[in-house]
């Protein structure tokens, strides 16, 4: 029997805590956050919680000490403070348009100043919302506490319209230099949100804001640990395998002990009892594939990338570095540290089998053919697999890419090149959720696709005959000696040379060898 409520899309931290929901208790992490600094910045994708968190501080700084008992800040906080808090969220507005982020800023703070009994008059909205700050300090005595969630959204809505972008971010970049300029009336500050623009570009007349989103110590601040799901969970795991749980949902890193999980793909678990993509079918990645395609970057090379900590903040109008977007929007994490010399160097991947699996997915529809005909295509070669049926695996893999459009082609740059039909087939198989490892490595090189399946291991090469001469996929598989690795798990090995014809876009050769 279910002992709490799910909090499935409560953001409200009173009614999390009034109707008896389940809460994973993130009141320790404030304690530390208030003794050792003062403004703070913090990155996340969406749906990790960061407005609960944000709701959380609220109702913390405005005393509401019933709604505490029996969390860790309980007996650590003087409840005799009662703070003023300037909230802006940002989450709702609609700002793609001129003007947009301007209208609904000035609503934010006439209804901040009705509630505070203040009336501001100031010409801009920055210079009235610094004076709401100096006005709330100086009627209550106390300190402000400043807290503003999806900060950047009213950038992120526009950048399909760079000019409206770049407004926006000037105007955002005036409104949050205020922070600074209002510094002695402020007693915490926390801003949120999904990207981490660069300091140059919004945070230039912010420089005290202290960056928390790579810090070790605050990598579970949002999202559920291991142990989360163990102990304020522990009724809900009965009947769901726990190992699937982990390789479906957990992985996301910043940089901390642990790996963590997304709270909406947990609470909706525990809802339907259902492994779904929870996540991911809330959000629509069209821009990301676009991106992705655009920049001639296939599914082959998003288990290999690697940045620094400039590289994974390189986010502006107009100057998307490929890593920042696909970290910052949790389409890919970081799997392994490096130190280069004391400079760190991250390598990314995939945090889970949901991400791995559904933008995937997501890649083929754009790089495939009629998702109409994808279904009928995926039960058939999961079939031949079964059968080790290479002749029938063979036809399908003819009919797949007849079935891409040629206009496709014709528009995209991407399908010139030999690791275009590499990325599609990864993809393919990939969103089918097989085991596999793109570009395994071996002491000679490395091969395209090892995909593991019912005890049998199957090395695909790729090439396009115009750029490497007909018969090189299978020489360059057994000269490199790809399947020795394998060869202690006693399962059949079975090497897979693909070749294609840039002008006919298909198959011209399909070799397969048992060894």
């Amino acid at each position: 029997m279910r002992k709490h409520k799910l909090p499935i899309g409560i953001q409200t931290f009173r009614e999390v805590r009034e109707d008896n929901c389940y809460y994973v208790d993130k009141t320790a992490y404030i304690r530390t956050l208030a003794d050792e600094g003062k403004h703070y910045f913090l990155s996340r994708p969406r749906r990790f919680g960061k407005s609960l968190f944000v709701d959380t501080l609220k109702e913390l700084f405005e005393g509401s000490e019933a709604l505490f008992e029996g969390l860790a800040i309980h007996g650590q906080w003087d409840w005799s403070l009662h703070h003023p808090v300037v909230r802006l969220d940002f989450s709702g507005g609609m700002y793609g348009k001129p003007d947009g982020l301007e209208e609904d800023l000035a609503d934010q703070l006439a209804a901040s100043e009705a509630q505070a009994g203040t009336a501001v008059h100031q010409a801009s909205a920055p210079a009235r919302f610094r004076r709401l700050i100096e006005e709330l300090h100086r009627c209550t005595g106390q300190r402000v506490v400043v807290l503003i969630d999806e900060y950047d959204k009213p950038i992120l809505d526009a950048l399909e319209t760079p000019e409206v972008a770049r407004a926006n971010r000037d105007f955002l970049r005036s409104l949050y230099s205020n922070i600074k300029f209002a510094d002695s009336h402020i007693r915490f500050t926390f801003l949120t949100g999904v990207s981490k623009f660069s300091r140059v570009s919004l945070f230039s007349g912010l420089n005290n804001l202290k960056d928390i989103t790579l810090d070790p110590r605050y990598s579970a601040l949002c999202g559920y640990t291991d142990a989360d799901l163990d102990t304020t969970f522990g009724p809900e795991l009965a009947g769901l395998d726990r190992q699937a749980i982990r390789e479906w949902y957990n992985g996301y890193a910043w940089l901390g002990e642990e790996r963590v999980y997304n709270p909406f793909d947990i609470l909706l678990l525990f809802d339907s009892r259902r492994f779904k993509a929870y996540w991911f079918e809330t959000g629509t990645p069209a821009f990301l594939v676009e991106t992705m395609l655009g920049r001639r970057i296939g599914s082959l090379a998003l288990e290999e990338m690697m940045g620094a900590d400039d590289l994974l903040s390189k986010f502006d109008v107009g100057d998307i570095a490929t890593e920042a977007l696909l970290f910052q929007t949790g389409y890919l994490t970081i799997v392994e540290e490096k130190d280069l010399g004391g400079t760190p160097l991250y390598r990314l991947g995939y945090p889970n089998r949901e991400v791995k699996q559904s933008l995937n997915r997501a890649l083929l529809r754009a790089m495939g053919p009629d998702p109409s005909r994808q279904g009928a295509h995926d039960l058939r070669l999961y079939a031949l697999l079964e059968a080790n049926d290479f002749e029938g695996l063979e036809a399908l893999f003819r009919a797949f890419f007849a079935g891409i459009p040629y206009e496709w082609h014709t528009k995209n740059a991407i399908a010139s090149y030999e690791g275009y039909y590499a990325s599609v087939c990864y993809s393919w198989f990939a969103a089918l959720g097989l085991d596999m490892t793109v570009e395994d490595s071996s002491s000679l090189g490395r091969v395209d696709m090892a995909v593991r399946f019912n005890r049998n291991v199957y090395l695909f090469e790729f090439k396009v005959v115009e750029q490497s001469p007909q018969g090189a996929a299978m020489a360059q598989l057994k000269a490199r000696g790809y399947a020795d690795k394998y060869r202690h798990r006693g399962d059949a090995i079975w090497l897979v040379a693909v070749e294609f014809g840039k002008e006919t876009r298909n198959l011209v050769a399909f070799e397969v060898e048992r060894i």
